[in-house]
């Protein structure tokens, strides 16, 4: 079961303001750098579920952050179906992201109260994840379309949440940039935790990044 309701969630997200994005297939190499994600200040996280046996991976992940690592939350990504979202809801998912819009999905977090982030690229498809009951648009890819496509839609649609996923850089100058356009959050995956950081197994350089990036996002927002 998960620990929170979507309105927490929806809370922690916009606390936060950044959501670290992983996956490996080694459950000891995602123990670290969820560890390291949590030192650096993150309670909050995306498990991307692009492998086989993702589920069992997840499953191992979550019942460390429950056991080791108070308070943080939990979420699984990359979900293309109906039959997956319900597995990672029984191993304790806090939310579910998704890289298209799937109305089957939706019935099944809204069933439960789970918040659920469906991936959307037009204003339609965000007109119709809100009518599903949708409380943040996950923009993917964010790169393909930018900050300009934020704040064009928040133009018409001030109530619209929107966290840009893909291609987001943990760089000041980036984040200033999809904040001024009206971000209610970001995703960061690999610009994060990098390929050399794994490599190197330098997992105090990625709690340094991610506690470095979040004081960038509290220094952007407060001069909104």
């Amino acid at each position: 079961m998960a620990q929170l309701s979507r309105i927490q969630v929806v809370s922690l997200m916009e606390a936060q303001g950044m959501i670290p994005l992983f996956y490996n297939p080694d459950p000891e190499v995602c123990k670290k750098v969820l560890k390291a994600c949590y030192d650096g200040g993150a309670r909050l996280m995306e498990f991307t579920a692009r492998g086989d046996f993702a589920h069992n991976v997840f499953s191992i992940l979550n019942k460390y952050a429950l056991k080791e690592l108070p308070g943080m939350v939990l979420g699984v990504g990359s979900v293309t179906d109906a039959a997956a979202a319900s597995l990672y809801l029984q191993m304790g998912a806090n939310f579910i992201v998704t890289p298209s819009l799937r109305e089957d999905i939706s019935l099944v977090c809204n069933r439960r109260k789970i918040l659920w982030l469906p991936g959307c690229g037009t204003l339609t498809e965000i007109n119709k994840a809100e009518e599903l009951g949708c409380e943040i648009i996950k923009l993917f890819p964010g790169d393909v379309y930018g900050p300009k496509f934020i704040k064009a839609v928040k133009g018409p649609q001030p109530w619209t949440s929107i966290m840009p996923t893909g291609g987001v850089e943990p760089t000041k100058e980036n984040l200033q940039e999809w904040y001024q356009a009206g971000a209610f959050c970001v995703g960061l995956g690999s610009k994060l935790i990098t390929k050399q950081i794994l490599t190197e197994e330098n997992f105090d350089a990625l709690t340094e990044k991610v506690s470095t990036t979040f004081s960038y996002i509290k220094e952007i927002r407060s001069n909104l």
